[in-house]
């Protein structure tokens, strides 16, 4: 399933963080996505008996019917902060190979189902829907869907997303299909990918605790989600020169069943959440009442509505300047680039705190660079302006610490869910609302001027998250008193 694309990163993946290439974050999955684009989907388990492993994490409690925990190490006291003590959780490392394996589908997935359309239709627009697709129906499924992630247990709820995503696939690889099904398939896709991605973000907090473990697995999703954006194209153009696109699509089902697997064979069978909570939009409501989440969430979103901007206009930017399609490749790639620079320089180099503390001046200053677009930079400037811009999406490490702390277990898949389908939909219209604009306005002044407006809105978003006290820790918040 595609993950969504984090704040500042590129084209999104449904799936994936997701962010987030498109599937919009083409990756979120990702942060993405997706990227993921992308971001895709992924859920619950289908009733094979296999012994799940245990938890490596101090006070992970198998549930009732699964086996004594071995007595081997785990990760109790990890040795210092930074990405390997993360890899010491067994856990973690099933779920990191599976989002490796489903974002690289989703990716090629992407490609192969854009060619089949174009190859069946010849038309532009209907080819260019299958990524515009992955976006739409995020806000759909995060909104009706995302009760179900409280509602079961979370392993069945990844697995059985898996399992959907791979059955999609495997229809649209009939010859027989057509491309009105083709397109519904992809919609499909994209509606149960905020399920997924709000349901594995929300196990991550019982795998790796609710500390400094968490903010860096969920640093290292949306650094994988970002590289699939890079890599997962790459590998889809050389998979199209020697396999037809319903035969990339075999492969791509392979990635959702391995990832299934994974999920499946690897992590701890836990129950649900709130099995008794709210239902449909009556619950959504509840998440949205409490202000301090509210602004959170407002946080994430802002961001990826304006930070899509100039990766949605990179074409025509590129045209204006009259460069050639090498440079157009690199001006797509600095985003992704400087958003994984950022975030491992964050993740390795920084105590908790200090990643607390640079939430809001990054936050702020995300959009900024791009005002060196007013004088028609060359290729050059422009890369250098959005590689900067991607690093401030440093960011959301301290974010995610703070959201964790503030949602009440209870309510944290919903929450989790939500958050992430609104990063995807806003990145959908901030693409759209780009194309607008640059319909009645020159390229580099759209951007420009979206360094602007983007920064008075960060800042109103800012204030509002000081006002509702959200940017404090644990130990500053009563989270389970809405506010406002």
């Amino acid at each position: 399933m595609p993950a969504p694309v984090p704040a500042g990163a590129s084209t999104p993946t449904p799936r994936p963080e997701a962010s987030a290439p498109p599937a919009g974050g083409s990756a979120a999955l990702p942060g993405g996505t997706p990227p993921g684009p992308a971001a895709s989907a992924p859920a619950g388990g289908p009733g094979v008996a296999h012994p799940p492993v245990l938890a490596d994490r101090p006070g992970a409690a198998p549930a009732p019917g699964d086996p004594a925990p071995d007595a081997g190490p785990g990760p109790k006291t990890p040795a210092g902060p930074g990405y390997r003590a993360v890899f010491r959780v067994r856990e973690f490392r099933f779920v990191f190979v599976a989002h490796l394996f489903s974002l690289l589908g989703v990716v090629v997935s992407e490609l192969a189902l854009t060619v089949l359309v174009y190859d069946l239709t010849r038309s532009p627009l209907l080819s260019s829907l299958t990524f515009a697709l992955g976006f739409l129906p995020y806000l759909l499924g995060g909104t009706l869907l995302a009760g179900l992630t409280d509602r079961f247990p979370p392993r069945r709820i990844l697995v059985v997303c898996d399992l959907v995503c791979a059955a999609c696939v495997v229809l649209m690889t009939v010859p027989a299909t057509p491309v009105a099904a083709l397109l519904a398939l992809r919609c499909a896709i994209a509606v149960v990918s905020p399920v997924f991605n709000g349901t594995r973000m929300a196990t991550l907090a019982d795998v790796l605790g609710e500390g400094d473990l968490f903010v860096l697995g969920r640093s290292l999703l949306r650094i994988v989600s970002q590289s699939a954006l890079l890599a997962g194209f790459a590998a889809g153009g050389l998979l199209l020169t020697v396999v037809p696109p319903r035969g990339a699509l075999v492969v791509t089902a392979a990635t959702f069943l391995a990832s299934a697997l994974l999920l499946r064979l690897g992590t701890v069978r836990r129950p649900a959440r709130a099995a008794g909570s709210a239902g449909g939009l009556s619950g959504t409501w509840a998440v949205l009442r409490d202000r301090r989440v509210r602004a959170l969430m407002v946080m994430f979103w802002v961001p990826p509505l304006f930070a899509v901007v100039p990766e949605a206009l990179a074409a025509p930017y590129a045209d204006e300047i009259g460069v050639s399609t090498a440079a157009l490749g690199l001006l797509m790639c600095a985003l992704p680039v400087g958003t994984i620079t950022g975030e491992l320089l964050a993740g390795s180099l920084l105590s908790a705190a200090a990643r607390s503390r640079i939430v809001l001046p990054l936050a702020v200053t995300g959009v900024l660079p791009y005002l060196l677009y007013a004088v028609g930079p060359g290729v050059a400037l422009a890369a250098a302006a959005l590689f900067l811009a991607g690093a401030t999406g440093a960011y959301t490490l301290g974010l995610d610490a703070w959201f964790v702390a503030a949602v009440p277990e209870e309510r944290r898949g919903r929450a989790m869910t939500l958050m992430t389908a609104g990063m995807m939909t806003v990145q959908g219209v901030g693409m759209a609302g780009a194309g607008l604009a640059a319909e009645f306005f020159p390229v580099h002044a759209v951007v420009a001027g979206t360094g602007v407006v983007g920064t008075l809105c960060l800042l109103a978003a800012a204030a509002e998250l000081r006002a509702a006290g959200a940017t404090e820790g644990r130990d500053g918040a009563d989270r389970h008193v809405p506010h406002g």
